[in-house]
């Protein structure tokens, strides 16, 4: 069940979005990320010891170049001649968009170009969740899963796949996440039907897993 404060949230998000319809995407620039730094880190062994949830989080922003190796890290190109990705990929059907919601806007992230693609400029963090922490996090990812991409699957298997190609990229992320010291956490409790009013998704289109990353407190 919601609870009567996250209510009010999606309400009062909701109402905002309605005024603001016209801020949307011409008002926001595209960010072209710096190319992801993709030596260094942490070992594979020392990063899955660290790898934790925790939904204690600063305000402190990410520079450019640590959402560019997040974002990478996550479900970027590694193979650019194949233009195949740090995550597998069921069918290699790459259904998987990640929006990426910051203070300045929500993107989504054109690992091509590796750059955010602007969608609407509003501040929409505590729509990605309905627990109060969503929203203090000053990254938070919404997998959505296009299942125009997926060919003649069925519907069961357009769920199951999508379900698991989101849990390799955001197990991505916590690897990740673990390694730059970074907090993150995965959730299910997301008001799917008003985040995708939001978002403005298409009716193939399917909200999997959002999941907040930032600087612990």
């Amino acid at each position: 069940m919601k609870s009567k404060t996250g209510t009010t949230i999606f309400a009062a998000l909701m109402a905002a979005m309605i005024f603001s319809v016209c801020a949307a995407a011409q008002d926001l620039k595209p960010i072209k990320l710096p190319a992801p730094d993709m030596k260094g880190g942490m070992p594979l062994m020392e990063a899955l010891k660290a790898r934790s949830t925790s939904r204690d989080f600063s305000d402190k922003k990410l520079t450019q170049q640590q959402l560019s190796n997040l974002l990478w890290a996550a479900f970027g190109i590694n193979r650019p001649e194949l233009g195949k990705r740090t995550a597998p990929s069921a069918v290699n059907w790459q259904e998987i968009e990640i929006y990426v919601a910051l203070q300045e806007g929500l993107f989504t992230y054109d690992a091509k170009n590796n750059e955010l693609a602007p969608v609407l400029a509003n501040d929409v963090r505590a729509a990605t969740g309905i627990q109060a922490y969503a929203a203090q996090a000053p990254v938070s990812l919404v997998y959505v899963a296009d299942f125009s991409k997926m060919g003649t699957a069925t519907k069961e298997d357009r769920i199951l796949y999508s379900a698991a190609d989101t849990g390799f990229i955001s197990q991505n992320v916590y690897l990740y996440c673990a390694s730059e010291g970074l907090s993150t956490f995965v959730r299910g409790l997301v008001d799917k039907a008003a985040l995708a009013k939001i978002l403005n998704l298409r009716k193939e289109q399917k909200i999997v897993l959002a999941q907040s990353v930032g600087y612990p407190k």
